[in-house]
């Protein structure tokens, strides 16, 4: 018999996520007025949370409950809202969670400037459990990140990028810190090798499908749900899934209107290309591969200890494909 749970599965680490936001909010201290005030605006702007979510779930179905789980939890959040940060300002974006972005505010110096400064911090809180690994894993993670950044900054408005291509750039930029903060979870709780690979498999399926879902929310979402402007990501000249699966379903005049629009990054021809990605069935394409990487999650979860986090997790993953923010 299943373990029962609460509407919002994540209900059973309340307490914990509490926990993590003081030590975020204590960690946050800086001198210089600026760093903190920044800092402290995109902190409290939300967000699911699911990095340091995942750290905590799987260290604790794993039977560990030692402080360093929160730290560590804040560490992983630290290190997301610095890319977002450094994102926002590689975008041009305005608009996150329905409140203007830091670099809107700030300017884009601050923005910087601030993810730096969250960057050196998570990497001061990370050596603190005194475990190599640790610091290994995060260390390289944030490596792998950094790279996919890049990666996508060398794709934008191209074309031609196909779908090994675009999962290329959202394992590293996306699914990686989802990865790594479900593995220190295990680390933490000096798991076995084999339970610490299907934390960190779960974690990686579960982020690839959580970006897969967002980039097709980017057209077919609701703005204000979403707290973000529709077609943003075409603006950006990305070619994401949801693009990739229609311009090979496509007929040649649509390809050549959504060519345009990824090489131009158009939104003037935003609703044109959302009718093609519609009518060519490309959302449900890339639904279906967000389902694949939702069921590789499933199937790596259901290795770890039965109990109420475990069924927190595969709760996670089947609820997933349901996102519609």
């Amino acid at each position: 018999m299943k373990p029962s749970l609460p509407a919002n599965p994540l209900a059973i680490i309340t307490e914990d996520m509490l926990a993590v936001d003081r030590e975020i909010t204590r960690r946050l201290n800086s001198e210089v007025p600026l760093v903190g005030q920044v800092a402290h605006y995109i902190v409290a702007a939300g967000g699911k949370r699911l990095r340091p979510a995942l750290l905590l779930l799987c260290s604790s179905a794993l039977g560990y409950a030692g402080a360093h789980r929160h730290s560590m939890a804040a560490v992983v959040e630290f290190i997301h809202t610095a890319t977002l940060l450094h994102d926002d300002v590689v975008d041009e974006s305005t608009l996150r969670r329905g409140n203007a972005t830091a670099n809107e505010r700030f300017g884009n110096p601050a923005s910087v400037l601030v993810g730096d400064f969250l960057y050196s911090r998570a990497f001061q809180m990370m050596v603190e459990p005194g475990n190599m690994r640790i610091l290994q894993i995060l260390a390289d993670a944030t490596n792998i990140i950094a790279e996919g950044e890049v990666l996508q900054l060398m794709n934008m408005h191209n074309a031609d990028l196909d779908e090994a291509g675009y999962l290329q750039v959202i394992r590293s930029k996306t699914a990686k810190l989802f990865e790594a903060s479900a593995r220190v979870g295990a680390i933490l709780a000096n798991a076995s090798p084999l339970m610490e690979d299907a934390c960190a498999e779960y974690g990686q399926a579960l982020g690839t499908a959580f970006q897969v879902i967002d980039d097709v929310l980017d057209y077919d979402g609701d703005a204000a749900v979403l707290g973000k402007t529709l077609g943003d990501d075409l603006r950006e000249g990305k070619a994401t899934l949801p693009l990739i699966a229609a311009m090979q379903r496509c007929n040649s005049a649509q390809r050549e209107l959504m060519r345009n629009a990824i090489t131009h990054g158009s939104t003037e021809l935003l609703n044109e290309v959302i009718s093609v990605v519609r009518c060519t069935g490309s959302l449900s394409v890339a639904r279906q591969a967000a389902a694949q990487e939702a069921q590789r999650a499933l199937q790596a979860a259901n290795q770890l200890p039965e109990g109420r986090y475990r069924q927190c997790l595969l709760s996670l993953a089947s609820d997933l494909l349901e996102r519609t923010s």
